[in-house]
């Protein structure tokens, strides 16, 4: 199981964590700096900007020869691959993969996710640095602290009405149905974020593109539909577009240990032992964005995507070599995981690290 760690797969004896840290990742960095995999691809990124300008121009001009149709269905789901397929570059950008300059970065990832997604970059890059910072520790990282699905036997056990306790015995079942709804809070927490009183950079500059965004958007749409059209359209690409989201992130870190809040580990296994990667070839590659590459892009964040899969057997192998478990399984394989451990989890069960490996951080 993949959740399931033993001490001898995660430490190596007499090395403390801070030797680990130190040693380790410093060593798979360096043989990632010779290997040239940090450099940048301008032309890859501009490519996909340029692509992606040109896409919505032709998105828009065949939403507009169609008209007030029902062939326009189809496009709904079209627009729910595109816009996934754009927040993936967004977060290409949040992650500085792009530019050299922190301030180009930034702004790309404000124009791509506000203005062509309709999502807060400041919401999201709040919520995705904690759990980059600490994936699956428990209280820690956001990912795993969601008001539906329980995620630890604790949060299950605080479930005490009726329904919450028969919910959480069959979450996993719920999951993917729950993702429909999962565009439609994207935008809502994003919004509420912007328009709440926490601090956030760029604040007008954000509200002024999610308004061009998701009011000009809605306007199109009524424009060009009728009513009931209109609300089949929203729905399907709305539905589909939380569906892709979350299943292209569901598989990475899902059913892998929970961390317990008070143990500490050091970067690499941390980093390792909390994120499993998906086999599948270019297809996969493209399809998820190079989150199936998890490994390496919670090892090396702003590694261009491209890189990603040159890095992986270079990192396999370095984990291979220091007895680090490394996870990786098909995409459909994954999704079956994520189903049982929730499932699982809701009926209290604890296997997310044994015991030895907690003492031994701890």
């Amino acid at each position: 199981m993949s959740a399931t760690l033993t001490a001898d797969s995660s430490r190596p004896a007499g090395d403390s964590p801070r030797q680990r840290q130190v040693t380790d990742f410093a060593e798979i960095s360096g043989l990632i700096q010779a290997a040239g995999l940090m450099r940048r691809r301008y032309g890859y990124y501009w490519a996909k900007l340029v692509g992606m300008v040109a896409v919505f121009a032709a998105f828009v001009a065949a939403f507009l020869w169609i008209g007030d149709s029902w062939w326009q269905m189809p496009m709904a789901a079209l627009l729910a691959v595109i816009l996934t397929q754009t927040a993936f570059l967004g977060h290409d950008a949040a992650h500085r993969q792009m530019f050299r300059s922190g301030r180009w970065n930034e702004w790309m990832s404000l124009i791509v996710a506000n203005l062509f997604v309709g999502l807060s970059y400041g919401w999201w890059q709040n919520k995705h640095t904690r759990h980059h910072g600490n994936p699956n520790k428990d209280t820690v990282d956001p990912d795993i602290d969601l008001p539906v699905l329980a995620f630890t036997p604790e949060q299950a056990a605080a479930r005490t009405s009726r329904f919450g306790r028969w919910f959480a015995t069959h979450q996993g079942w719920f999951f993917f149905p729950l993702l429909l709804l999962e565009g439609l809070d994207l935008h809502y927490q994003g919004l509420k974020r912007v328009f709440g009183p926490e601090r956030i950079a760029h604040r007008w500059a954000e509200i002024t593109f999610l308004s061009v965004r998701l009011i000009g958007y809605l306007a199109l749409v009524l424009l060009v539909l009728s009513p009931g059209k209109a609300v089949v359209f929203l729905a399907i690409q709305l539905g589909l577009f939380g569906l892709y989201m979350g299943g292209s992130f569901a598989p990475n870190h899902k059913g892998m240990p929970i961390v317990p809040k008070d143990v500490k580990i050091d970067f690499l296994r941390r980093q390792v032992l909390m994120s499993r990667n998906v086999t599948g070839g270019r297809f996969i590659d493209t399809a998820l964005g190079g989150l199936n590459y998890q490994i390496e892009h919670h090892l090396f964040p702003s590694m261009p995507r491209p890189h990603l899969r040159l890095a992986q057997p270079i990192i396999e192998k370095f984990c291979a070599d220091k007895g680090v478990l490394y996870t990786q399984t098909g995409l459909f394989t994954s999704y079956g995981i994520v189903i049982r451990y929730l499932n699982r989890v809701g009926l209290g069960d604890r296997d997310n690290f044994t015991c030895p490996l907690v003492q031994s951080y701890r």
